[in-house]
């Protein structure tokens, strides 16, 4: 009987939670994908990307699908908090990949850090505010970090608080010891640890599955790779027409135009955003030169996530 209770709860959780994603565009508004004038912020044009967009709509999605699958397994990958009583962890092996039921929760407790990730980390009030190459990346970061807490949480409560220590210490150790040169690098390789981490404690199947999933999210994050470019030695006088030019060059190559800003006085433009699949910055470059008229055109100088 406890059991069809449980069953009967998770699917009024469902059924409410797919009632609350029909109203998603009420709930989370949609921009104009060609962007709004900023007040209080002159020269700067915003726009909210597919990308964000499909990014919130897909964590209402995965939050109902979590929600199922987290309880599978949570009974059988308990723990003591601080270890194995006889002083020794237990290891699973390789007939971990018949434990269908942690491994479905596993994959719940993957998917609904993501969606909570997503829903924090693509915020509309956030990108609103974007207008460096670092606070267009630092959503990918967040989500990142999610999955990052994710894993080490699964890890913990199926060995104990005694690998929370060594995570630590590792931690420390790539804190202090390596230097990746961004949060981005600093989340993948973090998470690359952790699989080896995982894969050394005798769960290969969480390890094969942490993997997947990174291998996924990261396909899907970078897909569509942002990009800035500073249009420099305009003609002067002619500043504004450099922008509507390189602006609609852009957007005809399939960018999504994230910032805008003009420096008047410097004679320069830049642009912040997201080109499009298979794109390069050859391809871009030269498209854009061949597109924007002599007369208006300028020096270009880019930076590439």
């Amino acid at each position: 009987m406890s059991g069809m209770k449980d069953g009967a709860s998770r699917t009024t959780l469902l059924l409410r939670a797919l009632g609350a994603l029909t109203r998603t565009r009420r709930i989370f508004p949609v921009w104009q994908r060609d962007g709004a004038r900023m007040t209080g912020m002159p020269g700067t044009r915003v726009g909210l990307t597919s990308v964000s967009t499909w990014f919130r709509i897909a964590s209402w999605m995965l939050v109902p699908l979590a929600i199922l699958l987290v309880p599978l397994g949570v009974d059988a990958q308990s723990a003591p908090l601080f270890g194995a009583r006889d002083g020794e962890i237990a290891t699973v092996g390789w007939r971990g990949f018949l434990d269908f039921a942690f491994i479905l929760s596993s994959l719940g407790s993957l998917l609904l850090a993501t969606a909570l990730g997503a829903l924090i980390a693509f915020h509309p009030m956030t990108l609103r505010a974007v207008d460096t190459l670092p606070e267009a990346e630092l959503p990918k970061v967040y989500v990142m970090y999610a999955v990052v807490g994710a894993v080490i949480g699964v890890t913990v409560l199926k060995y104990g608080m005694v690998i929370g220590v060594a995570v630590f210490g590792i931690g420390g150790l790539i804190r202090f010891r390596t230097d990746t040169g961004s949060t981005r690098d600093t989340g993948r390789l973090i998470i690359v640890t952790l699989v080896g981490l995982t894969t050394g404690l005798g769960l290969p199947q969480f390890a094969v599955l942490t993997t997947l999933f990174t291998f996924g999210l990261i396909y899907l994050l970078d897909a569509r790779p942002i990009c800035r470019v500073v249009i420099k030695e305009i003609p002067k006088g002619r500043v504004a027409e450099a922008a509507d030019a390189y602006r609609a060059a852009l957007r005809n190559e399939g960018c999504a135009i994230l910032s805008e800003r003009k420096a008047f006085g410097k004679l320069h433009v830049s642009f912040l955003f997201r080109a499009p699949r298979l794109s390069t910055q050859d391809g871009l470059h030269a498209q854009l030169v061949q597109r924007v008229p002599v007369e208006v055109r300028g020096e270009m100088d880019w930076g590439v996530e």
